[in-house]
């Protein structure tokens, strides 16, 4: 009996309109932009407006996605949100994104920081390989402005706030997921966290006024980690879907730092015009990061039908993730040049 592969059919994604740019912020703390700019890349951000939260952008990520692929949430059968900002700890904001599409159908919520996309994914994936659901909604939404300590430079000039979305649909080609590596070293936890406001250390008037409910990550750590950890995960990644680099045709990484992005190409010995860099308008908005990027690329023409992406991804808990993703080949959304092109590409 031929596994189900699943096809990526339709995809969306939801920037707020409120542009933050390094002047901004250096008007309310001690940074500029040409600190911020060698350190990372970035240039701006986006901040969620008041009465936006992660569900709306969910929402408003997920219908663009719907739209693409001419389908509606009734014709859903799971939806996957990973974040790690959702509007409550409980109840899980998948129900509120489930609800606020009008779909019927089951729904979680995936919280491993910036690797919740790709784990996501690989996650999707293995329900339409064991024909369990056919059509499922993927999305990753971050609000972090909100948890941001602006009297902290090293970590609030970094981050943004926004979501992306894909539909994957069970297909009989061979697509979707080829290989994949998903990795966790819980000893580095405390290099990227949130100190208060859960369980350990429930929030009160004096854990918030000394910003133990703010983000803080040691940046040096991270940056060691994540050099270490993404180039070998993809290559394994690779070794698993029998590819090599030089079978990627796009490289979506995760968008946390332009140095860490250049360094992982380098490793592959890949061009930069093989790799999605939106780090510089955007931030590190953790879990919306890859699917941000991979919905920019698809919305630009940088990916065809039966292009092969490799998504990498690091972040909280310490974990990574790797996925080499193949498009199917008939993605009418996507159906911009002519089979005859594709194949004498």
């Amino acid at each position: 009996m031929h596994t189900p592969s699943s096809n990526l059919v339709g995809w969306g994604y939801y920037a707020p309109e409120r542009v933050v740019t390094n002047d901004d912020l250096a008007q309310v703390m001690d940074t500029s932009d040409e600190w911020i700019r060698t350190r990372s890349g970035i240039r701006e951000r986006r901040y969620a407006s008041d009465g936006v939260h992660t569900s709306t952008m969910s929402i408003a990520a997920a219908q663009q996605a719907l739209e693409k692929a001419n389908l509606s949430a009734d014709d859903l059968d799971l939806i996957l949100i990973s974040s790690s900002s959702p509007d409550y700890l409980t109840p899980p904001v998948s129900s509120q994104v489930q609800h606020g599409l009008g779909a019927s159908c089951g729904a979680m919520q995936i919280v491993v920081g910036c690797t919740g996309f790709v784990y996501a994914l690989v996650t999707a994936q293995q329900f339409i390989a064991t024909g369990a659901y056919q059509t499922i909604l993927v999305v990753g939404a971050e609000l972090i402005s909100r948890w941001l300590n602006f009297e902290d430079r090293s970590t609030a000039v970094l981050f943004g706030d926004g979501a992306g979305a894909v539909i994957l649909q069970a297909t009989e080609e061979k697509c979707g997921v080829l290989g994949h590596v998903l990795g966790s070293d819980g000893a580095g936890a405390e290099h990227i966290i949130v100190p208060a406001g859960g369980i350990a250390e429930p929030p009160s008037a004096e854990n918030v006024a000394a910003g133990r409910t703010s983000i803080k990550m040691n940046g040096r750590e991270v940056f060691k980690f994540a050099t270490r950890v993404m180039g070998r995960a993809l290559m394994e990644a690779l070794s698993q879907a029998q590819l090599s680099p030089d079978d990627i045709d796009l490289f979506i990484p995760h968008q946390a730092n332009a140095r860490i992005i250049e360094y992982a190409a380098q490793q592959l010995n890949l061009p930069m015009d093989k790799v999605v860099v939106n780090v510089d308008r955007y931030g590190n908005t953790s879990a919306a990061s890859v699917p941000l990027a991979l919905c920019e690329a698809l919305d630009a023409g940088r990916v065809r039908p039966g292009d092969t992406l490799a998504l990498v991804a690091f972040g909280a808990g310490l974990t990574w993730a790797a996925a080499i993703f193949q498009l199917g080949l008939h993605i009418p959304a996507l159906q911009t040049t002519t089979e005859e092109e594709i194949f004498s590409a």
